[in-house]
């Protein structure tokens, strides 16, 4: 810096250290003249120097953040500011292992960190997996329970009407299914009714008789018929008739001789195990049953014309014949039940031996 007063030049190098101005010591020279030191302290102590100093250092710092920020500023979706990598969290790539660059990044919930981000295809086949190809079912996230907007195209009047009977038929099947089954079982009923009447009355009598009834009677009691049926067979007259026999069985010798007896250990047990084979649990046992009961009529009727062939009336012979038949099943079940149960309490387990599992 150079001034000029009163015919006297001095020459000042001002130094900048830490945003202010410092003057070295040798430069305070004795002069003539008072001014040079006025204007020199002015000059050291001027606001204006510092406050340049001051804005040239905020010009830089404003300069670093800058590049700062235009490192950091990546295209993010709707211009948000991304301070890290982004990672899918179906497929787990990331922006860098990214190879198509066109892919649609979103973030559809309220999830932060890892399971904010997500590619637009990886999430609709996520959802599609979970809606099982129901595209009306709501899916949410399984981490925050944030339910996905899912948006569709708009489509025409014809299409939405489509689409909306589509949908009532689909909603009304399961209801036409059942109705279809319902009504296939009560006309089977019906059917097999007047097969059955025409079979224990004869087809001449049997026909007549169902045109000479009322038709709210024949839709009434025609199916009745095998639903009586089966309903017969709840009712487990061997096995009572079989409690009793084993319960009075020292009451007659005779019968002990002629079946056997049983042990006198695990009779509780054996017993248990002989009536639950006819459990009405056992889905075999239901089979057994429904059958039973669906082919009585036709047993009647040829037990009947066998061993009743003398008696006129065809309704006459099929209750005798029925009545032979039942009979007839119900003593050999107890016959058989009765030995299997004295079996079961004479029941043993033998010691193992080597010999005889070798050969």
């Amino acid at each position: 810096m150079k001034m000029a007063d009163n015919q006297t030049e001095v020459q000042i190098e001002v130094m900048i250290e830490d945003d202010h101005i410092s003057i070295p010591s040798e430069y305070f020279l004795p002069t003539p003249s008072s001014s040079i030191d006025s204007d020199i302290n002015e000059i050291v102590e001027s606001s204006t120097l510092n406050s340049l100093m001051k804005n040239n250092v905020n010009d830089d710092n404003n300069n670093d953040d800058d590049e700062i920020t235009t490192t950091n500023n990546n295209s993010g979706d709707n211009g948000e500011t991304i301070n890290e990598s982004r990672q899918c969290w179906v497929c787990l790539a990331s922006d860098d292992e990214d190879d198509e660059k066109d892919t649609e990044w979103i973030h559809p919930c309220r999830c932060n960190g890892t399971a904010k981000w997500v590619h637009q295809n990886c999430l609709q086949q996520w959802i599609d997996e979970k809606q099982k190809y129901n595209s009306s079912l709501n899916v949410s996230c399984t981490q925050c329970n944030t339910e996905y907007l899912i948006v569709f195209p708009q489509h025409g009047k014809l299409f939405y009407t489509i689409e909306l009977c589509d949908r009532i038929l689909y909603s009304a099947s399961p209801l036409a299914a059942i109705t279809c089954i319902v009504g296939s079982i009560y006309w089977s009923a019906v059917c097999y009714g007047a097969f059955t009447i025409m079979q224990v009355l004869g087809k001449e009598n049997g026909k007549i008789v169902i045109e000479q009834s009322d038709p709210l009677v024949l839709l009434v009691g025609l199916p009745s018929i095998p639903l009586a049926l089966l309903l017969s067979k709840l009712i487990r007259w061997e096995d009572q008739i079989l409690k009793l026999w084993i319960q009075n069985k020292c009451r007659l010798p005779l019968l002990g001789y002629i079946m056997g007896k049983p042990a006198e250990k695990s009779r509780e047990y054996a017993e248990q195990t002989i009536f639950a084979r006819d459990s009405m649990s056992d889905p075999i046992s239901i089979c057994r049953n429904f059958c039973g009961a669906l082919i009585l009529p036709t047993a009647a009727t040829f037990i009947g014309g066998i061993f009743f062939d003398n008696i006129k009336s065809n309704f006459s012979r099929a209750i005798l014949g029925g009545l032979t038949f039942v009979l007839a099943k119900g003593f050999i079940k107890i016959l058989l039940r009765q030995n299997q149960y004295i079996r079961q309490t004479h029941r043993k387990i033998l010691n193992f031996d080597n010999k005889s599992e070798t050969e």
